[in-house]
């Protein structure tokens, strides 16, 4: 389902710790191509609780996309992705990492759980913006999404 097509905002958790980032992808987000809205979790404990609809989490819409961070407080992104890449209901979700590790054994890790890409996030400002762009490009407007 491409958000063009139905005129409902593209439904992206973002799990994220580090408030700058998160305060960017919002920036990078809010004036892209593509209706979206962007909720964001801040732990891997939370981010479980997010995609199963638990707790205060009971009414959060399902993702269309996941944009995950690896190195998270209580619960890392390799075991969140573990998680919901054998979980029946979830594991269709596209799940990009977005992360500051360039380090091969992530990369090789991430895709060996089946993330469906990895991005290494840019330290500068402008480029940082530039690659949630074309994220969100790729990701919201050419790729079809499976459905709920």
């Amino acid at each position: 389902m491409n958000a063009q097509a139905s005129g409902k905002p593209i439904e992206i958790l973002l799990v994220e710790d580090n408030p700058g980032d998160v305060r960017l992808t919002r920036e990078a987000l809010k004036d892209g191509k593509v209706l979206n809205r962007l909720n964001v979790v801040t732990d891997g404990v939370e981010a479980m609780e997010y995609l199963r609809r638990q707790g205060q989490y009971a009414a959060a819409p399902r993702p269309d996309v996941i944009l995950l961070d690896l190195n998270l407080p209580r619960k890392d992104g390799r075991e969140v992705l573990a998680e919901l890449k054998v979980d029946p209901e979830l594991k269709r979700i596209p799940v990009v990492v977005l992360t500051t590790s360039d380090a091969e054994k992530d990369v090789l890790k991430a895709y060996d759980l089946h993330a469906n890409c990895y991005i290494t996030k840019p330290m500068d400002l402008m480029q940082f913006t530039t690659v949630v762009r074309a994220a969100e490009d790729f990701w919201l407007t050419i790729v079809k999404l499976p459905p709920h």
